[in-house]
């Protein structure tokens, strides 16, 4: 079935509190026979850049990805995953490699043996990273576990000279090449979820089908432009151009939940960023979402979270 996608334009505006940043980078320089294993921590997204030689990513469901030189893959549930020089190769725990620091952030990791420059050598650069939507991160949950990139790619031209500029980073190692390759590595994650969300989103459903409907895609956008409102269903409807019972009955079946419920979590979603990440006051955050006291907006954050607001301010560290 072809299905017409989101509005482009809407996308870019529920897309723009977008924050995709590295915060812990490895250049990587193994030889054969090697395992390296990755994301034993949920929470954080995973990127991986080959810059030479072919590996294998192997998924926690067993599933097998060959990379190429020239290739990239981004994790957007991150979770664990092994990198291996052949499929049925066991692996060792990325962190317990000796690892020497390039610059704040960014770490090196050579396990040859040899002197460099020896053909067979793998080289890799591997990101982990702070994915957030913002308001739209129920769409993270749609993304696929994996999306791959290779040079040849037809669907992300946009991309091969970013990781054309990655490979001449990685070999040449000039001043200040760690800080450019991180810097390249965020670019190239966020083309990604940018080319997947322009692409209609693969086969996901549920919100994106909510907003490929141009009368529920309408009053999406109107809770993400005022999400401190203090909306009705009826007053939802009245967006979306039809009637109470056919708005809620329509939004229900196509989203799985009922239209103040989303209402509540794109709220929920906003406050733990602005909380955690912006370092906004809980009283300050209970003001801009339309709370008339902090204790109703801790009792609203708890019931669609499962905890109380202070424990946004703790983010997990990054594996």
């Amino acid at each position: 079935m072809i299905v017409a996608p989101a509005s482009s334009d809407l996308m870019a505006e529920l897309l723009l509190g977008m924050r995709l940043r590295g915060v812990r980078y490895r250049r990587i320089q193994m030889q054969p026979p090697f395992g390296l294993g990755f994301g034993t921590d949920t929470g954080w997204a995973q990127f991986h850049f080959i810059a030479d030689g072919t590996v294998f990513l192997r998924m926690q469901t067993g599933e097998i990805h060959s990379l190429a030189a020239g290739s990239a893959v981004f994790l957007p549930h991150g979770g664990a995953h092994q990198l291996l020089s052949a499929p049925d190769l066991p692996a060792r725990d990325i962190a317990s490699f000796e690892a020497a620091p390039l610059c704040d952030s960014v770490c090196d990791i050579n396990d040859c043996t040899h002197a460099p420059g020896v053909p067979g050598d793998a080289v890799l650069f591997s990101s982990c990273m702070e994915f957030d939507l913002g308001a739209m991160q129920g769409l993270v949950r749609l993304m696929p576990q994996v999306m791959l990139v290779d040079l040849p790619s037809q669907r992300h031209p946009e991309i091969l000279p970013i990781l054309q500029a990655m490979d001449s980073e990685v070999r040449s190692r000039r001043v200040g090449f760690a800080a450019i390759l991180a810097r390249l590595a965020d670019v190239v994650c966020a083309t990604i979820v940018r080319g997947w969300v322009e692409c209609g989103c693969g086969d996901a459903s549920g919100l994106v089908d909510a907003l490929r409907d141009p009368r529920l895609a309408r009053a999406i956008a109107a809770v993400h432009r005022d999400p401190g409102h203090g909306w009705t269903v009826a007053e939802l409807a009245a967006v979306s151009g039809c009637s109470r019972s056919v708005f809620a009955e329509r939004f229900q079946s196509v989203t799985g939940i009922a239209p103040l419920r989303y209402v509540a979590e794109v709220r929920m979603r906003l406050a733990t960023q602005w909380i955690g990440r912006d370092k906004v006051a809980i009283d300050n955050v209970a003001h801009r979402l339309g709370y008339t006291s902090q204790a109703a907006f801790s009792r609203a954050f708890k019931r669609v979270t499962g905890d109380a607001p202070g424990g946004a301010r703790s983010p997990p560290a990054p594996p």
